[in-house]
């Protein structure tokens, strides 16, 4: 599995169902935050390795009603304390 984290913007008033649609329907979602700045929402997502990215998005992130706009960053390492 490989982590992207998504970063989502919603159309005015609808972060909060749109954060609950994508709990609720999309099984690659870890996390989903709320967050300040240019964007609403930021969702970690877990791929299967052979899993296109830009696909994922444009088909299941894109297209539920209320997105405005995503930003994508892919993961290459995770570092956590006691843990090289």
């Amino acid at each position: 599995m490989r982590a992207i984290f998504v970063m989502v913007k919603c159309e005015m008033g609808q972060a909060y169902r749109v954060a609950r649609e994508m709990a609720d329907t999309i099984p690659e979602l870890s996390e989903m935050h709320s967050i300040s700045g240019q964007y609403d929402l930021m969702g970690k997502f877990y791929l299967e390795p052979e899993q296109d990215i830009g696909l994922f998005v444009v088909e299941r992130l894109q297209t539920v009603v209320g997105v405005k706009d995503t930003y994508t960053l892919q993961t290459f390492n995770a570092f956590s304390p006691g843990r090289a």
